[in-house]
């Protein structure tokens, strides 16, 4: 119920009217960006189970080529295959706005630009097998950049969906069915008003015309 302390007046009517009429429409934006930010998130999330699926698989193949070059290879030898890489990778990020939401966008690039150059060893001296694991980490480093991109946009998403809602749930639970109350509350009393306005100009009315009576 509409508190009494309200002062009802035409003024605070007008008012009211048009602080609902901002929130009504607010609430509509704030869904509408709901409702979009709900189907990014959804489309993304179908992209991130796709990709930590190729990623799991891709470290599942590399961990057997490993295991099978670490069988084939003696501790030291593989130690010392790996000891001094010839490639090296700088990361970089960068932002875009999803929703008023800035997410990440994460790339890379390579210091040798020779897809050779990710071995850093001959291939006199070692097994194929370390071959095949170092190809396939290569292979699953993209997916796994791609794969944290999705993962923090997600996250970031979620979080305003949350924020989103909660301000949709205010205006439609508490503040527009607040500010409508007050609105009835009031137009109530101003026609309450008004009848007795019009009451007392009736009595008034009753009074001049019986005294004009008696005058004659």
């Amino acid at each position: 119920m509409a508190s009494t302390t309200i002062n009802p007046t035409r003024m605070e009517l007008t008012r009211l009217k048009t602080r609902l009429k901002t929130a009504t429409r607010g609430h509509k934006l704030l869904k509408d960006k709901r409702d979009e930010l709900m189907r990014q998130f959804l489309e993304l999330v179908r992209k991130n189970r796709a990709l930590r699926t190729k990623v799991e698989a891709g470290l599942e193949a590399a961990n057997r080529a490993m295991s099978a070059a670490s069988a084939a290879m003696s501790p030291a030898e593989l130690s010392a295959a790996l000891l001094s890489p010839k490639q090296s990778v700088e990361l970089t990020v960068s932002t875009v706005n999803i929703m008023s939401v800035n997410t990440p966008v994460y790339g890379f690039t390579t210091r040798n630009p020779d897809p050779s150059g990710i071995y850093p060893y001959g291939f006199a001296s070692t097994a194929g097998e370390l071959d095949d694991a170092i190809n396939a980490l290569s292979g699953v480093f993209s997916d796994m950049l791609e794969l944290a991109q999705a993962e923090k946009t997600c996250q970031l998403l979620a979080q305003e969906i949350e924020r989103t809602r909660r301000r949709v749930n205010a205006l439609e639970y508490v503040m527009i069915p607040d500010m409508q109350e007050k609105i009835r509350y009031i137009s109530m009393k101003l026609q309450e008003n008004e009848r007795s306005n019009t009451v007392r100009l009736m009595k008034v009315k009753d009074l001049v015309l019986n005294e004009a009576h008696d005058f004659k």
